[in-house]
């Protein structure tokens, strides 16, 4: 039979298979938009024992007492690294020899670390519980000033929908009205007006600041440290340390083009080996949107065909939901729904092997009687 309507909607397609059928519509909820992972090469394998021997050897488990909501886990990671670890920029040579482990027992013993060894250790720590994260290298590209390279992660919050900056080394975020930032959105809103419109916030206790006198820097000072961004193509950095590729992605935009991003008083070294700089103007691409679902409903007759398709690190499974009081089921990546009752309410979502779930994907049919 040939293909009489096709209806677009945001995240869905509806395809009918003839004529369009004038009893019912289906509505597509305020789903978190699917963007596919089309230039990162790759991310932590949770099947490898590295990650759960890394939550037994230092009880990483005692962490969370009191954190059920998701962000709220996430940030007590990233206040126990802050008070594990103790800073010192000038300490090198540092113990280690840059794996993790080796991090966290010269701490334990109270060795200081620089930022990008805090990155580490909170990249490493995030994948384990199956919070998606990245390591990013970000820098203000003018001399003479704090942080002419900073290390820092940036994570996927699923209850946000949303990537978010966590800062280990200073116990920082931003936010905006109330919502976490990502990398992208600091960096636009230092570019914009300095940073006058969004919130330092530090801690576990989620203090909202101006100026943090333990480091004696202002807001301002801070945010300018995100003027640029490399984000590292892979991201497997726990497991494949030392042997880690080091291509950078970053986000050429009009700044990109018109500007210079200086180390202290040269031009980072990536503008010399231009193989080391992935320039990618799509900030879609960079800002994808692991564990999110994007679907297409075919229907033809009483049966609505869903298949779905994530680009979710360590998937273990799709789950289903019908009806707001049914239990989460896991399901194939083809569905078929029944549509001879008047409603329907069902709602899809991914899990990993961690079994952290994705943000929901939901879907009504509605009755036109």
């Amino acid at each position: 039979m040939l293909l009489k309507c096709i209806y677009w909607f945001p995240m869905v397609v509806f395809v009918v298979l003839g004529c369009k059928d004038e009893r019912f519509e289906i509505i597509e909820l305020d789903n978190v938009e699917f963007r596919e992972n089309t230039v990162f090469n790759s991310y932590e394998d949770l099947t490898q024992p590295k990650f759960q021997n890394l939550i037994d050897k230092y009880q990483l488990d005692t962490i969370f007492e009191g954190g059920e909501d998701e962000f709220l886990r996430i940030l007590m990671i990233k206040e126990w690294i802050h008070q594990t670890i103790s800073i010192d920029n000038d300490g090198d040579p540092y113990p280690g020899n840059g794996y993790v482990e080796g991090i966290l027992d010269a701490a334990l013993e109270g060795v200081g670390f620089h930022c990008g060894h805090f990155m580490k250790v909170q990249n490493a720590i995030f994948n384990a519980y199956g919070y998606v994260s990245r390591p990013l290298g970000t820098g203000p590209g003018v001399s003479g000033v704090i942080d002419q390279h900073h290390g820092i992660n940036e994570t996927w919050v699923n209850s946000m929908g949303k990537w978010v900056l966590l800062d280990a080394k200073y116990n920082h975020y931003f936010e905006k009205n109330g919502i976490p930032l990502s990398v992208l959105e600091v960096r636009d809103e230092y570019l914009k007006n300095k940073a006058a419109d969004i919130d330092l916030i530090k801690g576990i206790d989620r203090v909202k600041m101006d100026y943090d006198p333990e480091f004696e820097r202002s807001k301002e000072s801070f945010a300018r440290t995100y003027t640029w961004v490399e984000y590292h193509i892979n991201n497997n950095m726990f497991l494949s340390w030392p042997y880690f590729d080091s291509k950078l992605i970053v986000y050429e935009d009009d700044y990109f083009d018109n500007h210079v991003w200086m180390w202290e008083d040269h031009p980072h070294w990536a503008y010399n080996q231009p193989e080391f700089m992935v320039r990618e103007k799509n900030r879609n691409a960079i800002e994808w949107t692991p564990n999110t679902i994007a679907s297409k409903v075919f229907i033809k007759d009483n049966i609505a065909k869903i298949k779905l398709h994530s680009n979710t690190p360590n998937f273990k499974s799709y789950q289903i939901k019908v009806d707001s009081i049914s239990q989460w089921m896991n399901v194939v990546s083809e569905v078929n729904i029944d549509l001879t009752k008047s409603e329907f309410d069902v709602s899809f979502r991914t899990l990993n092997l961690a079994n952290v779930s994705g943000p929901v994907h939901r879907l009504i049919k509605r009755s036109k009687d």
